[in-house]
């Protein structure tokens, strides 16, 4: 097939979505697949060929790519491009998209997993992977899937949804209860997440959030274990368990760095039959109940009392090989080509 995986775009997860999306174009192509890994945001602006060659170039345009320790700066990749305008999207994207049998969607954040390029994909015919745009929009605003969460049944921390401005912020460090929890609600990757113990602390959070945007959520924060259940084809893989290093938390350093800062990630989770399927109920139940299809991962805390609270569900997780779907796959004899096959299989059918 010929295949354009989209990788990069604008979000502050660009640099773990040009992991994930060069990494899933290699697999593809191993398989005897045509397919070009394409930057949405930058597009083929270097390519000078016709477009219907572009998906016998030797390389399938993935170049080398790393997950830094920090967050992308956005406004020098913005700079950076050469096709001058204010579309996100790049040079030639949508031609070429609409000349490939599937877009496989290496998209993470912004533009990618709030349902924007699955619109315009839907508009112009093109097959793509994973959820449609409602349901990914639902799921990427961490206020409206509570929502669903809270009408389904689906337990997750006390919660509220603030709008705020540099000016609010002291009521705010006054009248909010501590420790909490706060998140930009279209964030991801853990970029624009703070987890205030101290007056202080929330006060520096709230205005270094304001960077990301000014609606957040404010949820009581959990003690307990950190897990994650992959959903795969309607069904759940098995739950995995996040151990932050020593005195650390989940932060975007820990999520993609090796090492003493990385996070351990135990692949299946140490936890008991029962913990395992109420997970498990929970994490396809908030699957169900936002209209998600092939895959997503959803994220909870595994309180002390062995209580699970879900925090947020993840339409396009990470696919780069050392990502927790493929580790989660992979307990099952799944290589990662096939699981990234299978996706594409799976959503073809969806869309017919």
């Amino acid at each position: 097939m010929k295949i354009v995986v989209l990788g990069g775009g604008l979000s502050t997860e660009r640099h773990v979505s040009l992991v994930s999306g060069t990494s899933v174009c290699r697999a593809l192509r191993s398989l005897g697949h045509k397919a070009i890994f394409v930057d949405m945001f930058m597009g083929l602006e270097n390519y000078e060929g016709r477009l219907e060659d572009a998906f016998d170039v030797p390389d399938g345009f993935c170049g080398e790519v790393a997950i830094e320790t920090v967050a992308p700066d956005i406004e020098a990749v913005k700079k950076s491009r050469k096709f001058k305008s204010p579309s996100r999207l790049g040079k030639n994207v949508l031609e070429i998209c609409q000349l490939a049998d599937c877009v496989f969607l290496g998209l993470h954040g912004e533009d990618g997993e709030d349902g924007k390029i699955q619109a315009a994909l839907d508009l112009m015919g093109v097959p793509y992977t994973g959820s449609d745009p409602l349901s990914s929009g639902m799921a990427m605003d961490k206020a409206v899937a509570k929502r669903i969460m809270e009408s389904c049944g689906v337990p997750t921390p006390a919660w509220q949804e603030i709008t705020y401005s540099e000016e609010d912020i002291p009521a705010l460090v006054e009248s909010l209860n501590l420790p909490c929890v706060v998140k930009v609600v279209g964030g991801g990757s853990s970029i624009g997440v703070a987890l205030p113990d101290t007056k202080e602390e929330l006060e520096n959070a709230l205005r270094d959030i304001l960077k990301y945007g000014n609606r957040v959520v404010v949820e009581e924060k959990i003690e307990g274990r950190e897990l994650t259940v992959p959903v795969f084809d309607g069904r759940c893989l098995c739950p995995i368990e996040i151990v932050p290093p020593e005195g650390m938390t989940f932060d975007y350093v820990a999520k993609y760095q090796n090492g003493d800062k990385g996070a351990r990630e135990l692949c299946p989770a140490p936890i008991s039959e029962e913990e395992k399927n109420i997970l498990s109920e929970y994490a396809l139940k908030i699957h169900n109940a936002l209209g998600l299809s092939v895959y997503s991962r959803v994220d909870f805390m595994l309180d002390k009392q062995g209580r699970a609270f879900c925090l947020e569900v993840n339409t396009l997780p990470g696919m780069t090989p050392n990502s927790l779907i493929p580790k989660a796959a992979a307990v099952e004899g799944m290589t990662y080509p096939e699981l990234c096959e299978k996706i594409i299989d799976i959503s073809l059918k969806k869309s017919r």
